[in-house]
This record gives structure tokens, C-alpha cells and sequence, in this order.
């Protein structure tokens, strides 16, 4: 399988980092409204304008988005993209909020989905659903994993870039080895804690599976498609509390259940990069992960099967991480190329590449139909379990609060996986906590 960008997807899960939101709200009615990161509106001489793109990626994937620029200014010899930025994508929430209070920002930004709604309240973020109304693939042909993570009360404010879905990874040498059939369609989370159980054997340094424990949103997004199949939500109906609060510590407790029998390997470093070593090792029979990760398990020459996420109801049910490219306003000249930009890369002749060469999703059935993924599929194990997750996958709300609500969920789900608190009295600190900042307006 082709390699993937592993520097930057890990930590695109988002790591929360305080401050951020703030900023962002201070400066959200101060930008100035065409200021940008040149001294010009971007058009030369000649006609030809200049867009100005903070990526975010790293290594394969940052090699792949050049070539897709390169092959779009081929074909629209009046636009030229300048990729820049200086900084992956989990620091630029940072980057774009100093951006925006200083009134120099870029044209388009890799944005993540959860951290949407915040950058969305800059005045200087441009709405983009007259472009997907319009556009070559229509909008519901998007999975609604794509649609939903990009729409703010009923307004389209980014472009999808990347999307996902979560999975179980599990290595087969060990289920055998435990005399464990391997989980399919169907099974449950009573299923998974007694596989994790079974699998575990602490005198060979074996982890039946693992779970990230900085209490970032690695930490956290885990745990909402539990949340949601016990019927569930991030935030109520009224908009004034969490809507976790009677299905929280069930949810909780299946975290409860693996740190007593001792068979999660609790990460304590960002990025989960020590847990998906210790898979990749062969010490860890079970991984919830996403596509990103399957081209090092096959590098590490695992023998590996996907299953898809357990449930307690016998209803399929992940979740899907998408991320965005989200437009900034410096000028018409320059949004009305950023559309273009970001319109064309959206084509399923285009997408496939991204998907296939980048380790992304499709973003539309289109590009799932075409030979080129449908080969793709073919010689990678597991990945259509990825792929048809997304019929049933759902996102985090685009809400202002999220990142609260995602902080205190951390902070109890880390307090359970240390054996530090109940879920009962987690999730009691978690609801004061984030009620709190549900409270405040926005």
C-alpha cells in the first residue's frame, strides 16, 4: 500500500489547546475585511492571481497536494496556488488566529473539523454554499459525514479535505494464539472487554488493546460512537447541556472495565504514537484506529483484520473525523479563485488521487466508484470496512462549545482509565464543567 503522511495524521486528531478559542473571539469583529497576507489584491498584471494556501500536511501528502496544484495551474494558467505556512495541522488553529487578529491571513487553511465553528465566527470566513449548490458533484452524492462536519446552522462554511472513519485493528497471530475467532459485523463491547481480557498477558508485555490517555480530542472522539448508540448526544436539544448525561457512565464504564482487568495500554504522549507501536510490535491485540494506520501495520508486517467498531445495540455505529478547507476573504479575486481551487480538487478524478496517494476517504460516492479506488480497496485488507463504516458514521456537532465539552470528557475519561474516579463521579465533574461553558454566550 502506498505510504502515508504518518506525521501529520496522527496528531490531526486535534489536540485542544487552551487559548485558542479565546484569541479567536476577541478578533472575531475586529479583522478588516479584505486585508490579507499581501500588500495587493493578488491579480498581476496580466490577470493572473494568486492564492495563497496554508496545508498543513507533511511529507506524502504535502509531495501529493503539489502535484495536484501543479496539474491545476496546467489547466487554469490564471491562478497560481502558493502552499505555505511553515506549520502542520495540528498548530494551525494557533497560526490562524494570530493571522486573523493581525488582518494578514491566508486565502485557504486546513482547518479541523472541531475546530470549525470557532474560526467560522471570523466575519472573514467565507461562506461557501452557493459553491457546493453549484458544483460537478452534487452535494448529496458527499457522504453526510462530509456535508455535516463543514455546515453551521445551515450554512456551508469550509470545504471537506480529509475523511475517516474508526475501526478495530486486530492482530491475528494473537487472536489465534488465544483461541479467540476473530470479532465481525455484530459484536458488542461486552465482546470487545472480554477479548481485551483474554489477549492480555502482563508477563509478556501484552495489551489486549490500548486507549490514548492525555485527555486531548485523540482521547476523547473515541468514545462518542458509545455515547450515541446508547442514544446520546454531544449537546442537548436545548442547547444548554450536555446530552451525555444518562448515557455517559454507561459508555464510561466499558473504559472502566479494561483499566480494571489491566488490558488497555494507556498512552500518555499526544499523538498515540507509543500505542500504535506497541501494536505494531505484535504486544497488542486490538487497535481502534482509523485508515491512516494501516500502511505502518502492513510496513510492520502484521497480520491483520479489521472488524468494525463494536455496539451495544447490534446497530452499526463509528465515527468520522473529517477535516476542512476553509476560504478566507481578501478580495473577490481571490475567493472566487479559491472556490475554483478547492471545486476542481473536489472532482472524483482528483479526490481519488488525494485518497489513494494521501491516505484519505472518499469524499463522495462518485469518487468511491471509481476503478481506481475499487482497485485500491481490492489490495489493501480492511480498507472497505473503513469505506462502508461511512454509511453510518457521524461527526462531532460544529459548535463553539465543543472544545469545552471535548476537555471535560478528556479530563474523565483519562480520571477512569488511571483508576482515579468512578464513571458515575467523572462524568458528574464533566457535566459541571461543560454545562458551564454551554452557558456562556457565543
Amino acid at each position: 500500500m502506498d505510504a502515508v503522511r504518518r506525521a501529520a495524521r496522527p496528531s490531526r486528531r486535534g489536540v485542544l489547546r487552551a487559548g485558542g478559542g479565546a484569541a479567536l473571539a476577541a478578533v472575531a469583529g475586529t479583522a478588516v475585511s479584505g486585508c490579507g497576507t499581501g500588500a495587493d489584491d493578488g491579480v498581476a498584471a496580466d490577470g493572473t492571481v494568486t492564492v495563497e494556501m496554508w496545508h498543513g500536511q507533511a511529507d506524502t501528502a504535502k509531495k501529493v497536494l503539489e502535484g495536484l496544484v501543479a496539474d491545476f495551474e496546467r489547466s487554469h494558467p490564471k491562478i497560481r496556488v502558493k502552499l505555505g505556512g511553515g506549520v502542520l495541522a495540528d498548530v494551525m488553529l494557533q497560526k490562524v488566529t494570530a493571522a486573523l487578529a493581525a488582518g494578514s491571513y491566508p486565502d485557504i487553511a486546513y482547518v479541523f473539523g472541531s475546530d470549525l465553528a470557532r474560526v467560522a465566527r471570523s466575519p472573514q470566513v467565507v461562506d461557501l454554499t452557493d459553491m457546493v449548490a453549484t458544483g460537478p458533484v452534487p452535494w448529496k452524492n458527499y457522504w453526510a459525514a462530509s456535508r455535516d462536519a463543514v455546515t453551521l446552522n445551515g450554512r456551508v462554511r469550509a470545504a471537506p479535505a480529509v475523511l475517516d472513519s474508526l475501526a478495530v485493528v486486530c492482530n491475528k497471530k494473537l487472536f489465534r494464539e488465544a483461541g479467540l475467532p476473530l470479532p465481525e459485523a455484530g459484536w458488542t463491547w461486552a465482546d470487545f472487554v472480554s477479548c481485551a481480557r483474554t489477549l492480555t498477558q502482563s508477563g509478556r508485555g501484552r495489551f489486549g488493546t490500548g486507549w490514548p490517555g492525555t485527555g486531548d480530542e485523540d482521547t476523547v472522539w473515541r468514545l462518542w460512537p458509545l455515547i450515541w448508540d446508547l442514544g446520546g448526544d454531544v449537546v442537548d436539544d436545548d442547547g444548554k447541556s450536555i446530552g451525555f448525561a444518562g448515557t455517559g457512565a454507561r459508555a464510561l464504564q466499558v473504559v472502566a472495565d479494561l483499566a480494571r482487568d489491566k488490558s488497555v495500554y494507556v498512552d500518555p504522549k499526544p499523538g498515540s504514537e507509543q500505542m500504535y507501536q506497541v501494536f505494531q510490535s505484535g504486544r497488542m491485540g486490538m487497535a481502534v484506529t482509523g485508515p491512516w494506520q494501516l500502511p505502518d501495520i502492513e510496513t510492520a508486517g502484521i497480520d491483520y483484520h479489521v472488524a468494525p467498531l463494536p455496539s451495544f445495540s447490534g446497530r452499526p455505529v463509528t465515527i468520522s473525523g473529517p477535516d476542512t478547507w476553509t476560504v478566507f476573504d481578501n478580495g473577490e479575486a481571490r475567493s472566487e479563485a479559491a472556490r475554483t481551487f478547492l471545486t476542481w480538487l473536489a472532482r472524483p478524478e482528483q479526490d481519488v488521487r488525494w485518497d489513494i496517494e494521501a491516505g484519505s476517504l472518499p469524499l463522495s460516492r462518485r469518487t468511491e466508484a471509481l476503478p481506481a479506488w475499487q482497485d485500491k480497496v481490492a489490495r489493501t485488507e480492511g480498507l472497505a470496512v473503513f469505506t462502508q463504516a461511512l454509511e453510518t458514521a457521524r461527526v462531532r456537532p460544529v459548535h463553539p462549545a465543543y472544545p469545552e465539552v471535548s476537555q471535560a470528557l478528556g479530563q474523565a475519561i483519562v480520571a477512569v482509565l488511571l483508576g482515579r474516579s468512578t464513571p458515575e463521579k467523572a462524568l458528574r465533574a464533566c457535566a459541571d464543567d461543560a454545562n458551564a461553558a454551554l452557558l456562556i454566550p457565543r
